[in-house]
């Protein structure tokens, strides 16, 4: 695998960090870290990419915090990346250049919730399960969920998605405003509590996916929606991988509006029935929410029901205890720790791409017939409702001869996905790891916009650099 990415960046000369950590400590005071153990913490990766260290963390608790290290960065051209929770896969939080990685864990807080209005205006650092948590007394959830639990800074930054996508929507769907902190350390306003405007550039969704490169998040404005009256959850088996995928395809074209329906293939049935001591047979399998009524739920599940029977699904039983849907759920977002499992001291080459919901089918089919060819163990797991799904390679990091066959396998992958009229990447974002293929899905044009737009908002290259939009 590649082991030298944004190794040309340019580091801050030497007396210009040092003026940096020196202004730094004396405004934060012990709320700037330099420990190596930290700052290997906050540099480091969940997925085959080299940890790049920050050169010190700081601790941020509230917005002027954040405005005041950029400043700080800014006079003396040192690099800022912003970091959540750490749960990224293609390095958006390491610091290739160096530079002040600011912490926002502690801006936490939830800062108004408008009932009536269904949005609440949060901090960046507030995960998705403690904000859920406060939300829950007053009958409203946020529904987007990527599986880890990430902040939604993180998840606006990278344009997250996740298992309800496909009812709900993404990140992108469920922000209405946002406060940025720019270049010189003020602040960016992109919207507004309305549920539309047609007012200026749509600002909120340019920063957006942009992985921290043009500002930093320091508020998020976010829409929620009503718990639904009944919740069920179902698992149903397939003869084939083929099958499963012609039943998703089926009940998103005939309108059943599924909460959420996952993939999993018989490789990954077999790692969660191992690592969470399910029984689930060990076969192609959709798991499925249902939201609604009671009458809604069981009339979305009959007709379910129905759609597989006739792609080669087995009969299905539905619940809706919370206990049990709660750990079939939590199976599914421990996959990739089942993987990890399946060959202990290996690591997990994770990545995705999306498809038109019309070339699943052959997508995932054929990236199947790839494993067996290159002779590789990576289980097949995707929100598939709305063409997305993701391997989970476990290799041996050591062996040369499988990670060449491993990076072969993406690339083909990749090229596969996005000549099918796809993405390089649904959810995980470009980061460092997919540079590489941007220009051939989005044209060198767009590529020379983003570098327009980069220059123009952040002119001094001080924001996550050396991701994204690869060096022209």
């Amino acid at each position: 695998m590649n082991t030298s990415i944004s190794e040309n960046l340019k580091r801050p000369e030497p007396k210009a960090l040092a003026g940096a950590l020196e202004a730094l400590a004396a405004r934060f005071g012990n709320r700037l870290i330099t420990s190596q153990a930290v700052r290997e913490q906050h540099g480091h990766t969940t997925t085959w990419l080299p940890s790049q260290a920050p050169d010190g963390v700081v601790m941020a608790q509230e917005t002027p915090d954040i405005q005041e290290t950029v400043r700080i960065c800014a006079k003396h051209g040192v690099p800022v990346i912003a970091f959540g929770t750490g749960t990224s896969l293609e390095g958006q939080v390491n610091a290739p250049a160096g530079g002040i990685c600011i912490d926002l864990r502690d801006m936490n807080r939830v800062l108004e919730v408008h009932v009536e209005d269904l949005d609440c205006v949060i901090q960046p650092g507030i995960t998705r399960k403690a904000l859920n948590e406060h939300l829950r007394d007053q009958g409203l959830f946020f529904p987007i969920d990527p599986g880890a639990d990430a902040s939604l800074g993180g998840m606006a930054s990278t344009r997250a998605s996740g298992t309800n996508a496909v009812r709900y929507g993404t990140i992108r769907e469920n922000v209405l405003a946002l406060k940025v902190v720019r270049g010189d350390g003020e602040i960016i306003k992109t919207g507004t509590r309305a549920k539309k405007s047609s007012a200026g550039y749509d600002l909120t969704h340019l920063f957006i996916g942009a992985e921290g490169t043009l500002g930093i998040i320091s508020e998020l404005t976010i829409r929620l929606r009503g718990i639904p009256e009944t919740i069920a959850a179902a698992a149903c088996s397939f003869d084939s991988l083929r099958g499963a995928c012609q039943a998703t395809i089926l009940a998103i074209q005939t309108g059943i509006p599924v909460a959420r329906i996952e993939l999993l293939n018989t490789e990954q049935v077999k790692a969660c029935n191992s690592y969470s001591k399910l029984t689930l047979p060990e076969a192609p399998l959709l798991l499925l929410e249902f939201h609604g009524t009671e009458i809604e739920v069981a009339e979305q599940s009959r007709n379910f029901a129905e759609i597989a029977r006739e792609c080669g699904g087995s009969d299905f039983t539905w619940t809706t205890r919370p206990e049990d849907r709660t750990k079939l759920w939590q199976a599914r977002h421990d996959a990739y720790w089942s993987v990890k499992a399946l060959r202990p001291g290996a690591g997990v080459v994770a990545t995705d791409v999306c498809v038109p919901i019309s070339r699943l089918a052959d997508c995932v089919t054929e990236t199947e017939a790839d494993l067996k060819q290159y002779n590789l163990i990576s289980p097949i797991v995707g929100h598939v409702g709305d063409g997305n799904f993701h391997c989970s390679l476990a290799c041996d990091v050591d062996d040369k001869d499988e990670m060449a066959r491993g990076e072969e396998f993406m690339h083909r992958l990749v090229e596969r996905a996005q000549a099918m009229g796809g993405t390089c990447t649904g959810e995980h974002g470009i980061g460092q790891g997919k540079q590489k293929y941007l220009e051939a899905e989005l044209g060198p044009e767009a590529l020379d916009a983003m570098r327009a737009l980069k220059q123009g908002l952040d002119p001094q290259n001080i924001f996550n650099p050396g991701k994204i939009v690869p060096a022209k």
